[in-house]
């Protein structure tokens, strides 16, 4: 069996640490905003080259937070990419605001650059570029647009802790960035959290009211806020897995660079421009003969995926709103992707074994 993550295998490695860090969050009995929280934030904004840090309950509450620091509001406009998971949309919506949905490149599967200001109308107050599967977003010319024309710039940091472009790791480009801490990604903690990396003082303020209950003083609430608090057991692991965070992207660039190595000649594999670090949350390459494949690698028991089946403009929940819209990249490529197995532990054999059997269904 090869799994699509093993977190098993990482708990063991760091098993030692990562309960000794447990026990000692449990026997001081600070469990909300305690200790271990206030250190991550330091040490997580130290590691990204972030002006601030502040923890919450889970990614998408780190993007509905942002939103609502940048101040966007109900009928508001956002720009954002369609190949995304869900959350990055339903923020948007959380607020009232309204998703404006842009194609993706081709290459990266990240918002294209190059439509995002045929996109902008009177209405748009901000642009929230996805980091999809770890490969960092085209963030030059996307600053350079949400300046020229005055829009807030929030990062979905989702799925690329520790991925850099142009010498800065994502989430440091944006006045806002947004990061998930869900057991799966980079860097994942033992349940849900998330964080909000912020460009000012100012900000990181508002997220911290915002994150509870609207109050920077106790029983004193200036806004109406949110329970949206990393409990500090898991910002104890989170610190743990921090201090190995490199290694866990190296690990997981060295699988993603085999995979390539042994298949760029029968499939599309990820791409990388040798500009940035791309850290593989997930390792995503194109076929046309996904389910063939698929189904030989179910047979031998190796796991695969597809992120994202369905666009989001295609959902239930805005296909009626977005009947109109055709995004023909995104559609294409929801067609095509398919993941494989990707974890910093990875063994050799196995990536190998993975790429044996898609080279043999494909000749």
């Amino acid at each position: 069996m090869i799994p699509m993550v093993d977190l098993k295998t990482q708990y063991h490695t760091l098993k030692n640490d990562i309960d000794a860090a447990v026990l000692q969050a449990i026997e001081s009995t600070q469990f909300i905003l305690g200790p271990n929280v206030t250190a991550f934030e330091q040490e997580a904004a130290a590691y990204l080259g972030a002006k601030r840090a502040v923890s919450c309950a889970s990614g998408t509450d780190a993007l509905q937070l942002a939103i609502l620091a940048a101040g966007i509001t109900a009928g508001d406009e956002v720009i954002t990419s369609p190949f995304t998971f869900i959350a990055t949309a339903e923020a948007i919506c959380y607020v009232g605001a309204i998703p404006v949905f842009v194609d993706i490149d081709p290459k990266t599967f990240n918002i294209d650059p190059a439509l995002i200001e045929a996109a902008i109308t009177p209405r748009t107050k901000a642009v929230i570029p996805v980091h999809l599967f770890g490969q960092p977003a085209d963030m030059a010319p996307i600053k350079g647009i949400c300046d020229r024309h005055q829009l807030a710039l929030i990062e979905d940091c989702a799925q690329s802790f520790g991925a850099a472009a142009a010498g800065a790791m994502t989430g440091t480009v944006g006045q806002l960035g947004c990061f998930s801490f869900f057991p799966s990604k980079n860097l994942g903690c033992y349940g849900d959290g998330g964080m909000v990396t912020c460009a000012t003082d100012e900000l990181a303020e508002q997220i911290k009211v915002l994150r509870n209950h609207g109050s920077s003083v106790r029983y004193h609430h200036s806004v109406i806020g949110y329970n949206s608090r990393l409990d500090d057991i898991q910002a104890a692991i989170l610190r743990i897995k921090l201090r190995h965070i490199d290694e866990f992207n190296n690990g997981r660039r060295r699988v993603a660079h085999l995979y390539s190595d042994l298949l760029a000649d029968v499939v599309d594999v990820p791409f990388e421009d040798g500009k940035g670090i791309h850290v593989y949350h997930q390792y995503t390459l194109l076929t046309d003969r996904r389910d063939t494949i698929m189904a030989k690698l179910a047979e031998q028991q190796i796991s695969s995926a597809v992120y994202y089946p369905i666009p989001l403009h295609r959902q239930d929940v805005f296909a009626e709103a977005y009947s109109g819209v055709t995004l023909p990249i995104a559609e294409r490529v929801a067609e095509h992707c398919l993941s494989l197995p990707v974890y910093p532990e990875m063994p050799e054999e196995s990536v190998r074994l993975v790429a044996r059997i898609i080279r043999e269904v494909l000749n």
